[in-house]
């Protein structure tokens, strides 16, 4: 319970922060995979890349198209598959919401030292590994 009460309050606080933008949290999670990918993606790839796993990824995509953040093309070498871009538009929203989040990061983790950072760090690695049963 103590993680999912951590993990809420963090996310409540990225919510806040990328609101000031006009998107949420899984819209922001959508440009910066688009942004460190350096070339177009197909939705699905963007899908598996998310921290939230959630079906609706179409809908993200097209949020963040008809604001003009990302555009999305079909591709030619398979004209069912769609790959998606982020826009200058969208590297600006990421931009305005770089030191935010570089602030907001850096006063979690100044509640720790660094070797509870790691020890964090390895254990949440633990946790995420762990099967499914």
């Amino acid at each position: 319970m103590a993680l999912l009460r951590t993990a809420n309050v963090l996310r409540r606080r990225v919510d806040a922060l990328v609101a000031a933008e006009g998107i949420t949290s899984q819209q922001y999670n959508v440009l910066r995979i688009l942004r460190g990918a350096k070339a177009p993606l197909p939705t699905m790839e963007i899908a598996e890349r998310m921290i939230d796993q959630t079906p609706g990824i179409t809908r993200h995509v097209n949020n963040l198209e008809e604001r003009g953040l990302i555009r999305r093309e079909a591709w030619a070498g398979d004209r069912r598959q769609v790959l998606c871009q982020i826009t200058p538009a969208g590297l600006r929203v990421l931009e305005r919401l770089d030191a935010p989040m570089d602030a907001l990061d850096d006063a979690f983790a100044a509640q720790l030292t660094p070797e509870q950072t790691d020890h964090l760090i390895e254990a949440l690695d633990l946790i995420r590994s762990t099967p499914d049963s």
